[in-house]
């Protein structure tokens, strides 16, 4: 076998002074640092062979076969390394793709080619663990896998790595950590740039690379412009119009796709859980900057939330039903008795308070099979709202309307005021209630679980007008009331969503801040809130139940599509 061959001529001299004389790896010879010394020798001949790009480097002596935008990426990275030019990279590869092991391989490549003459790399995570020891492990499973350095290696100080004079150190680029003396004289790596606060890259790590002019990498996914990682792709492609020398190597999902199909099923997979324009499948596989400069309900995304249904009265044999309870406060002055939201209000001490909003679905799992439905469809029945009710009538209205639909689930916001009924909701409902705790993080992944549910087409609102056509109409005075609230309560739903602003926050936990701002007034001058919005988006709670088997109520942190997506990043 040629590989075996190969490794069987190879002996390094012990008196030599340096690794490579030149290389080519597809970019032009470049000249090192300093020329290798003895090369005499075939087996010297054969070893300086396989050391000339990092492709054959790695499949020789680490077994390990580099795919086609693995190797043009660490070429070019190697070509400024040897050569001195101190060059900044971008690379932008999709998550699950590759780019730990192109990273591994690289370090690996340059700790040998570096052994003898010295060199000082220095690799940074937003976070110690488990980025940094993660990259860690990566690391050290490279070096013992290599022929080359086998055995050879030392771990010193519980982040440093040496081969020989080769030396590299990994670094927590968090808030407040210590990094203030590293120094890199060949490599800075930053894995995660995105995540990476500007302030402390200006300040602490470049300062880093300045004086030998050592060759930054900027290793990440898209997020939003305003990340490290964008700041540096922009400069990389200025750079590049300049002198035409590639900088910036940022993928998509179809390019992996082309060397590796099993990927691009994965990434189907995906993109039909989520939707192919969910934020987290348009950044993390596509490698597409977000922005919510239209609000998070953009028009495409308030287009695919427009069923073909009617508003309903009532259950239909056979159908899933469940409720989502949005809890607000009640009023000190409330002598409101009408269960049809927004009525009474002139009488509340304050009348343009938050209202405790009530969505009714149905929960449509007559599609769940294949890839493109694994989970339920959910289509909006009716709406309700109590503003400022106190919550022991809500209490009764909520259990009437659990047995009229035969809901299944009951989610209720448990935070704060909403305790005291979710409770009074588990003891008259038992395991049906499904009781969520509203934090930062939690609200951030029910926002994450709310767009999945969207932007796969599964959340269908009833279509405006539908509700006069409805049989009995006129034949039931009540119902013809409350079918007309239906249209109100939707027209508010849907003012309340275009009224939603979002931030994608900057860091690993990718939280997502989304509300309707406080003091938002429509046209006519009336307070805008999202207690509506808010009850829908525990779509995304449902969303997590099994709906295959009947399951236990309970305590829930909401749907996670950041871990979901990868096993956590």
């Amino acid at each position: 076998m040629q590989t075996n061959e190969l490794m069987m001529d190879v002996h390094v001299p012990k008196n030599a002074s340096g690794v490579m004389a030149e290389t080519t790896g597809g970019y032009g010879r470049v000249q090192t640092r300093q020329p290798i010394g003895d090369q005499a020798g075939g087996s010297r001949v054969a070893f300086l062979r396989s050391l000339r790009g990092i492709e054959r480097f790695s499949q020789v002596f680490g077994g390990v076969r580099l795919r086609t935008y693995q190797e043009e990426t660490a070429r070019a990275i190697a070509q400024s390394v040897l050569g001195n030019r101190g060059l900044s990279f971008v690379v932008m590869f999709p998550r699950q793709s590759g780019k730990n092991v192109l990273q591994a391989q690289l370090e690996v490549y340059l700790m040998v080619l570096f052994a003898e003459q010295g060199a000082e790399m220095v690799k940074l995570s937003p976070t110690h663990e488990p980025q940094n020891l993660n990259a860690m492990r990566r690391l050290e499973t490279a070096l013992e896998d290599n022929f080359l350095t086998r055995g050879g290696w030392r771990k010193q100080g519980g982040n440093h790595y040496r081969f020989k004079k080769a030396h590299i150190t990994f670094l927590s680029a968090a808030k407040g950590s210590n990094i203030v003396g590293a120094s890199a004289s060949t490599l800075l790596e930053l894995d995660e740039a995105q995540d990476i606060e500007i302030a402390k890259y200006d300040k602490q790590i470049a300062p880093m690379a300045a004086s030998s002019n050592a060759t930054r990498v900027f290793f990440g996914t898209a997020w939003t412009g305003e990340t490290l990682l964008a700041r540096e792709l922009r400069a990389a492609k200025e750079a590049e119009a300049r002198d035409g020398i590639r900088r910036v190597f940022r993928l998509g999902a179809e390019e992996v796709r082309k060397e590796a199909p099993a990927y691009g099923l994965f990434v189907d997979e995906q993109s039909a859980r989520l939707g192919r324009n969910h934020p987290l499948v348009r950044s993390q596989f596509f490698s597409e900057e977000i922005n919510f400069e239209n609000g998070l309900f953009g028009p495409a995304r308030l287009g695919l939330m427009l069923g073909s249904h009617a508003a309903m009265e009532g259950p239909t044999e056979g159908k899933r039903y469940a409720l989502l309870l949005d809890v607000a406060g009640e009023d000190e002055a409330s002598r409101t008795e009408n269960g049809f939201a927004l009525m009474g209000e002139a009488e509340l001490a304050n009348p343009g308070r938050d209202a405790t909003a009530l969505t009714v679905v149905e929960v449509d799992t007559g599609l769940m099979d294949g890839l493109a439905m694994t989970r339920p469809r959910y289509k909006v029945c009716q709406r309700h709202v109590w503003v400022g009710e106190c919550h022991s009538r809500v209490l009764g209205r909520v259990l009437a309307l659990a047995e009229h639909w035969r809901a299944e689930k009951v989610v209720v916001d448990a935070s704060g005021v909403g305790a005291g009924l979710a409770s009074m909701l588990q003891d008259r409902l038992g395991e049906r209630v499904v009781s969520v705790v509203f934090n930062a993080a939690v609200k951030s992944r029910i926002g994450w679980g709310f767009l999945a549910v969207i932007d796969s087409g599964r959340f269908q609102d009833f279509q405006p007008g539908t509700t006069s056509a409805l049989p009995g109409r006129h034949a039931n005075p009540l119902a013809e009331l409350m079918l007309s609230e239906q249209e109100k309560l939707q027209a508010l739903f849907w003012k309340q969503l275009r009224a939603v602003s979002a931030e994608a926050g900057i860091g690993p936990e990718r939280h997502l801040r989304w509300s309707v701002p406080e003091g938002t007034r429509d046209a006519e001058g009336a307070l805008i809130h999202d207690d509506l919005v808010l009850s829908a988006a525990l779509t995304a709670v449902l969303d997590e139940q099994d709906w295959r088997v009947s399951g236990e109520g309970g305590v829930i942190l909401a749907v996670d599509p950041l871990k979901e997506m990868k096993g956590g990043f």
